[in-house]
């Protein structure tokens, strides 16, 4: 294939869920060009194959104000893109086994507050009477009322569409094999040997993002790792919310919503392998067997529900478990948003919101310092 050089203002690398919504609102801010660069198709990785909570309880505090903007952009859909990526606000329940674990659920309660989060707690019998679905064994739970869930599979393609029809420019199947400084910009070699330019660059390619931050010095320690995901036949519709176990017992994990057709989608627990390298993730039957088993304690009614489907994806987790997003700590006009550790899709219009307006003015209205890249610059000890 014949090279096609391409020159834009700001060039963002990954066609997910948070490269499509960057490249969406840098267009909203009137970026005179915005290219999009993906591998495979929009939305085919983590953006795709992921839960679809769109929550901010149970995040870690530094989280907050970006999953409060997100939920911001979540709530104006579809009029915002003018799509609709089958969101719905029918909130977020989180409950659990023990005591301990109940007074977990309570100091968080307390500390999202002065974030902007209110949520009900409620006790064993609160629960029955409110759902009446719950096993004995659950003693308490919590709810975000105005969080919910939305369909993985839309949301991606859907902002993509969005940013095109403002006149980003999406290149799906170009896959970049280097990225290199070239004066005041940069320039991304794509394996139909293209070569893309943009004076900004905007590295969200998930896993594969890494790869990308080591050319510039810049290298995270992080691996990849594949959600367990299963889907059951459809039963009588009757679940609002995405519900999810509080634990910290890994084996114990699992979350589960009801989409309007009556079928019970469900993940949690243990990862597994995922390689990035041949773009392949599994699914290992021992956890679809163990997700089965804890959703049969979890909810009594779904002892003799069919399974239908299993699926998995790629995503990158950190060693700090903390995102990288923001600008480069060694390059100017290069920024990230990458790490989000199985987290990111409820965040991701938020980050593609706060990129864009980091990449357009240089700062953000929403505080991300916690998340900055350069927290895994190598310290360089200094001779006594």
């Amino acid at each position: 294939m014949s090279s096609v050089n391409t020159h834009s203002d700001v060039l963002v690398v990954g066609g997910g869920l948070m490269g499509a919504s960057a490249a969406f609102f840098l267009r909203q801010r009137h970026r005179r060009s915005v290219t999009l660069l993906e591998r495979e198709l929009v939305g085919r990785q983590a953006s795709g194959t992921n839960f679809g909570n769109v929550r901010r309880q149970g995040r870690d505090l530094a989280q907050l104000p970006l999953a409060n903007r997100a939920r911001a952009v979540w709530g104006r859909l579809p009029e915002l893109i003018g799509e609709d990526l089958e969101f719905v606000p029918y909130g977020h329940l989180r409950v659990c086994y023990t005591e301990p674990q109940a007074a977990a659920l309570d100091r968080h309660a307390r500390d999202v507050q002065p974030l902007g989060l209110d949520l009900e707690l409620f006790s064993a019998e609160q629960l029955r009477r409110r759902w009446g679905i719950f096993s004995p064994a659950v003693v308490a739970g919590s709810l975000s009322p105005h969080d919910g869930h939305a369909n993985p599979r839309l949301a991606g393609p859907g902002f993509a569409r969005a940013a095109q029809r403002l006149g980003a420019r999406i290149v799906e199947h170009a896959e970049v094999m280097h990225v290199e400084r070239d004066g005041a910009g940069f320039v991304a070699h794509t394996a139909d040997g293209a070569r893309h330019r943009g004076e900004q660059l905007l590295v969200c390619c998930g896993a594969w993002s890494n790869r990308i931050a080591a050319i510039f010095g810049e290298a995270v320690p992080m691996d990849a790792r594949g959600p367990q995901m299963g889907v059951t036949e459809p039963l009588p519709y009757g679940i609002g919310p995405s519900i999810g176990i509080s634990s910290p017992i890994e084996t114990e994990g699992l979350y589960f919503r009801q989409i309007r057709r009556g079928n019970v989608v469900f993940g949690g627990g243990l990862k597994g392998p995922a390689l990035p390298e041949a773009i392949r993730a599994y699914v290992k039957p021992d956890n679809t067997l163990r997700q089965l088993r804890e959703l049969r304690r979890f909810v009594p009614a779904f002892e003799h529900v069919q399974l239908i489907r299993v699926w998995s994806g790629i995503e990158g987790y950190t060693a700090d478990t903390v995102p990288v997003l923001g600008p480069s700590a060694t390059t100017a006009g290069l920024h990230y948003a990458f790490g989000f550790n199985g987290e990111g899709f409820a965040l991701g219009p938020g980050v593609g919101d706060v990129m864009a307006e980091l990449v357009a003015t240089g700062a953000t209205a929403t505080p991300i310092e916690p998340f900055s890249i350069g927290r895994f610059a190598q310290k360089v000890a200094v001779p006594a």
